[in-house]
């Protein structure tokens, strides 16, 4: 019996044209001689569909689609779909709207309908809000002649509460163990999963110890692609009975991978196999340019904009940008002030040489001077600061506004995660923008991510949508050198501002990642008065972040969804 992995990108919303990549995606594995095609999560309204959820009419068309769908499939392939599905009888009941279903799809029918059984609620899941859970084991048999394969339905989830990996149990519940007991020849495990680095070795890990704990083979599908600031790395895999990898689809693009179960054997057999990606950088890179590619075209964008001004952060968001959307698609504006340093100016250009890209430069001298003299007699009496300083911000912020509005570009902000972290940065200056792309990168990572692409180029590796052209290097050595400087002043670097990156970086882990305490920290070799700072400017920046563009998210921890700190707060340990 032959299943079809359909590793898929869909756009939350886009109920038909979802449909019709589940269909494209059908027709391909009816050619391959499948008998059954697997789709990832909620795979016709795209994953998170959030509140739109809420609407009637949204589920209405969803169970028109799907209908639809059912009657277009191709003559003896049978599917499983994934659809938000009414819970009749709800409000009297007092359960929720809505079922987070997969709809086995069979000779032109809806055939049956299969519950989510575990919703979770942590970082950016908010399922309970819209969700029933289901309460029976989902499994099904799938005829081919005189032959049944006996098929376990999970939806992803499900398979996240295996207390002999995790220790304990996070559910009541175990939907996995649940559908083995009833005798199943396979689990199938239908995904939403969103990316964060070293994410994929964990559920494989995960994925074997549930195989091998159950002796039963199992096929992970995963969702791929972005949308809005989650992303989804695919890498759907399947497992044999003895926890053995079989087959892996690649990572970060959509794939069909069919895979065989031979009923004698009563296991799945080895089919192609795609490589991991062997760095976190890797990773990141990959994750990023995803993540920019789609908001871009989801949102409609063709192009993009980015002020480039010399430094390691910009550098990295231009050639993400370069690499999602084409060179020729992407625009660097250069905004020197008369603070600028001559090698700024000459370090963004040749970025912009290396990835070819166009550039265009706009002095702000002038505008900073008519901005002083407007302030000459209101600022009368009162030192130059901060204020002033963030003035410089705020004038590149509107220049780089006024070109995305004027010629429909994106503009991407540019600031990384320690500096979100702690308010380093501007509102409606350098915050401003349609996407946050490395927002949820620390500084030091921004260093190590600029290495690896050079390194990469030097040794002709893959990128994405960047080609090895025998150049030395993507990002100048001079950006990897310098100090960091927002040169918002004579002489100025951001150092004189913050502690060095390493140190900051190592705090801010172990305050947003792991929940440690200034007492922990402290106790690891950190200055109490530097921790103390830096608990201080986490928690006084919350209201800088509440309006900073979606970050697209890389880490279990990002400043988006998942973080869920209020503003005016006095709690700080």
């Amino acid at each position: 019996m032959k299943l079809a992995i359909a590793q898929l990108n869909p756009t939350v919303g886009d109920l038909t044209g979802n449909g019709q990549q589940i269909l494209a995606a059908a027709c391909r594995a009816a050619e391959q001689g499948a008998q059954l095609l697997l789709t990832p999560e909620l795979s016709l309204c795209g994953y998170p569909p959030r509140d739109l959820l809420l609407r009637p009419g949204f589920i209405q068309q969803s169970q028109t689609v799907l209908t639809q769908v059912a009657q277009d499939l191709p003559p003896g392939l049978a599917a499983l779909v994934g659809v938000a599905q009414s819970n009749p009888g709800a409000q009297q009941k007092g359960e929720k709207p809505l079922y987070n279903s997969m709809a086995l799809l069979e000779n032109g029918t809806i055939k049956a309908l299969f519950h989510k059984r575990l919703l979770p609620t942590y970082d950016v899941f908010d399922e309970d809000r819209y969700f029933e859970s289901g309460t029976q084991p989902n499994h099904f048999f799938l005829a081919d002649g005189n032959q049944s394969l006996h098929i376990g339905v999970t939806i992803c989830e499900d398979l996240w509460n295996e207390d002999g990996f995790w220790g304990q149990r996070a559910y009541e519940v175990n939907p996995t163990a649940e559908v083995v007991a009833v005798g199943v020849d396979l689990v199938v495990n239908l995904s939403a999963s969103p990316f964060t680095v070293g994410k994929q070795m964990l559920r494989e890990k995960m994925i074997t110890h549930a195989a091998r704990q159950h002796s039963c083979p199992i096929v992970y599908v995963n969702q791929v692609g972005s949308n809005d600031d989650l992303i989804f790395d695919g890498c759907s895999v399947a497992m044999d009975r003895q926890g053995a990898v079989v087959s892996r689809s690649r990572g970060f693009e959509t794939a069909l991978q069919v895979v065989d179960y031979d009923m004698a054997q009563r296991d799945l057999q080895p089919a192609a196999m795609a490589p991991l990606l062997d760095t976190p950088e890797a990773e990141i890179w990959s994750a990023l340019v995803l993540g920019v590619k789609d908001y871009s075209q989801k949102c409609g964008f063709t192009k993009a904009v980015v002020g480039l001004s010399g430094g390691i952060d910009s550098a990295l968001v231009v050639a993400i940008a370069a690499a999602a959307l084409g060179p020729d698609h992407v625009l660097g504006v250069l905004m020197p002030s008369p603070y600028s340093s001559d090698h700024s100016i000459s370090d963004a250009e040749k970025l912009a040489h290396n990835l070819g890209i166009s550039t265009q430069t706009l002095p702000i001298g002038d505008l900073m001077a008519s901005y002083d003299n407007t302030f000459h007699d209101f600022f009368a009496g009162t030192d130059p600061g901060v204020t002033e300083e963030n003035l410089q911000s705020r004038i590149r912020g509107n220049l780089l506004m006024a070109i995305a509005n004027k010629f429909g570009h994106l503009l991407l902000s540019t600031g990384n995660k320690s500096e979100m972290a702690v308010g380093y940065c501007t509102l409606y200056g350098d915050m401003n923008g349609g996407l946050a792309v490395i927002a949820d990168v620390p500084k030091t990572k921004v260093y190590n991510l600029c290495h690896w692409l050079n390194h990469s180029i030097q040794n002709k590796l893959p990128l994405g949508l960047i080609e090895p052209t025998g150049q030395a290097e993507i990002i100048p050595n001079n950006i990897l050198t310098k100090p960091p400087s927002a040169e918002l002043r004579p002489g100025q670097v951001d150092q004189d501002s913050l502690p060095a990156y390493d140190i900051l970086d190592d705090i801010l882990e172990r305050l947003i990642q792991h929940h440690q305490s200034t007492t922990d920290i402290v106790a690891a070799g950190h200055d109490p008065n530097v921790v103390k700072r830096i608990v201080h400017l986490l928690t006084r920046a919350e209201f800088k972040r509440r309006q900073a563009p979606p970050v697209l998210k890389v880490t279990d921890r990002a400043f988006g969804l998942g973080w869920r700190m209020p503003i005016a707060s006095k709690w700080s340990t």
